[in-house]
C-alpha cells in the first residue's frame, strides 16, 4: 500500500491543546496517524493535503482555516474524488446508451456489407455521416466548436492515419466473417498493446500484465481455430484493426498532452480529418463504377429498407464513437477499459442471436478465454 501524504498545517498540530492533553509523546502521535491512515485504507491508498474549510485539527490558540482531507488514489496516483449519486447516474447512463449504441451499429453495418459487400465506401460514409452532424452541431450551435490551431491537426494527423486503418481494417473483416468472430479478435487488442509498448517504446510492465496476455492470445487463437466460417481476409482484417488502434492510442497520448479539446469534439476532429485521408483510397481501391453496380443490385434485392440501413450504420457509428469518447472525460481509463470489455461482451452475444450465427461450444470457450483474459489485463494494468 502506497501513502500520499502533503501536510500543510503543521504548525497548527503542533500548538494544537488537544493533541498535547491526550497524546503528550511523538511516537503517540505518530502512532495514531499511521493507525488512522490503516484503518481507513482498505481498498484503495490515501492521500492527505489541506483544504481550505475549517475542521477538526484546529488550535485554539491559533487561528488556522486549513484541515486534513483524505481522498482516495488511482493506481496512476491521480487524486479519485468521491463522486456524487448523480455523476454516477450519468456514468451509467454513458456506459448503456455507448453499449446500445455500438450493438445497433455492428447490427446494420453487417446487414449493409452482406447486400453491399464495399467496405472502403461504407468506411467513407460512416466518416462523412459523423463529420456532417458535428459540422451542423456547430454551425447551429448546438455543441460549442472547438479552438484548434496548426498544431493541434499536426498532432492529430498521426492519430487519423491509425484510425483511418484501423476503421477500414475493422470493416473488412465484418464484410468477410461473422460480427462475433471479429470482436472476438479484437479483444486481443491489449496484448498488441503490450508487445509495441514494449519492443518499440521501451516501456516495461509488472508481471501480472505479462500473465494476462496469456489466456488473452490463448482464447483468441482457440476461437480462431474453430471457427466454422473461418476466412483469411477477415481475420487479418481484424488483427491489422488492433495493430492500428494500439498505434492511434499511443499517437493520441503522445501528441495529445496539453490540448484542450472536448472528448466530443476531439473524435469529431479525428472523424473530419480521417475522412480526408480515406476518400482518395476508397475510390482507388472500389470506385464509382462498382459502387454503382453494387447499389443498384442491392437495392433491388433489398428493397428501399437497404438505404435506411445505410443512414442507420453511419449515423450509428459516429454516435457510438462520440459517446465514447465523451465518457472518456467523465471516467477514469481503467473504468473505461472495463467498460469496453463489457461492450464486446454484448456485440458478440447480440450479433450470433441476431443473425442465428453458427457456434460450437470449443469456439464459446475460446471467446470467454479471451474476453476474462481482458479483463484481467485491465486490472493488472490498474
Amino acid at each position: 500500500m502506497v501513502f500520499s501524504v502533503k501536510n500543510t498545517v503543521a504548525p497548527a498540530l503542533a500548538t494544537s491543546d488537544l493533541f498535547r492533553q491526550k497524546l503528550s509523546s511523538p511516537k503517540q502521535r505518530s502512532h495514531l496517524l499511521t493507525t488512522t491512515i490503516y484503518s481507513c485504507c482498505l481498498r484503495r491508498p490515501l492521500h492527505i493535503l489541506a483544504s481550505s474549510e475549517p475542521g477538526f485539527f484546529r488550535s485554539r490558540d491559533v487561528q488556522v482555516k486549513e484541515r486534513l482531507r483524505v481522498e482516495a488514489l488511482e493506481g496512476d496516483g491521480s487524486v479519485v474524488p468521491e463522486q456524487p449519486k448523480s455523476a454516477k447516474l450519468k456514468i451509467g447512463i454513458y456506459f448503456a446508451t455507448w453499449w446500445a449504441l455500438n450493438v445497433v451499429f455492428n447490427i446494420y453495418n453487417k446487414k449493409v456489407l452482406n447486400a453491399f459487400p464495399y467496405p472502403w465506401l461504407t468506411s467513407t460514409l460512416s466518416l462523412a455521416a459523423g463529420s456532417l452532424m458535428m459540422l451542423i452541431s456547430w454551425g447551429i450551435r448546438i455543441a460549442e466548436p472547438p479552438k484548434t490551431d496548426p498544431d493541434f491537426w499536426k498532432a492529430l494527423a498521426p492519430v487519423a492515419i491509425a484510425h483511418t486503418i484501423g476503421h477500414v481494417a475493422a470493416t473488412v473483416s465484418m464484410s468477410k466473417v461473422a460480427v462475433s468472430f471479429t470482436h472476438i479478435i479484437k479483444s486481443g487488442e491489449p496484448a498488441f498493446s503490450v508487445l509495441v509498448s514494449r519492443f518499440l517504446l521501451g516501456d516495461t510492465f509488472p508481471t501480472s500484465v505479462y500473465l494476462s496476455l496469456i489466456p488473452i492470445i490463448g482464447g483468441c487463437s482457440l476461437a480462431a481455430l474453430t471457427e466454422l466460417n473461418f476466412n483469411m481476409i477477415g481475420f487479418m482484417g481484424a488483427m491489422i484493426s488492433n495493430i492500428a488502434f494500439v498505434f492511434r492510442n499511443i499517437f493520441s497520448k503522445k501528441g495529445m498532452t496539453g490540448k484542450s479539446v472536448s472528448g466530443m469534439n476531439y473524435y469529431a476532429c479525428l472523424s473530419m480529418l480521417s475522412l480526408l485521408i480515406l476518400t482518395p483510397f476508397a475510390l482507388a481501391v472500389e470506385g464509382p463504377a462498382m459502387w454503382a453496380a453494387g447499389w443498384k443490385e442491392a437495392v433491388s434485392t433489398i428493397g428501399p429498407n437497404f438505404v435506411w440501413w445505410v443512414a442507420a450504420q453511419s449515423v450509428f457509428y459516429h454516435l457510438y464513437n462520440q459517446v465514447s469518447y465523451m465518457s472518456l472525460d467523465q471516467i477514469s481509463p481503467l473504468t473505461f477499459s472495463i467498460g469496453n470489455t463489457m461492450k464486446r461482451v454484448s456485440v458478440i452475444v447480440s450479433s450470433i442471436i441476431i443473425f442465428s450465427t453458427p457456434v460450437q461450444p470449443i469456439n464459446c470457450l475460446g471467446a470467454a478465454i479471451a474476453i476474462v483474459g481482458t479483463f484481467l489485463y485491465s486490472q493488472a494494468k490498474a
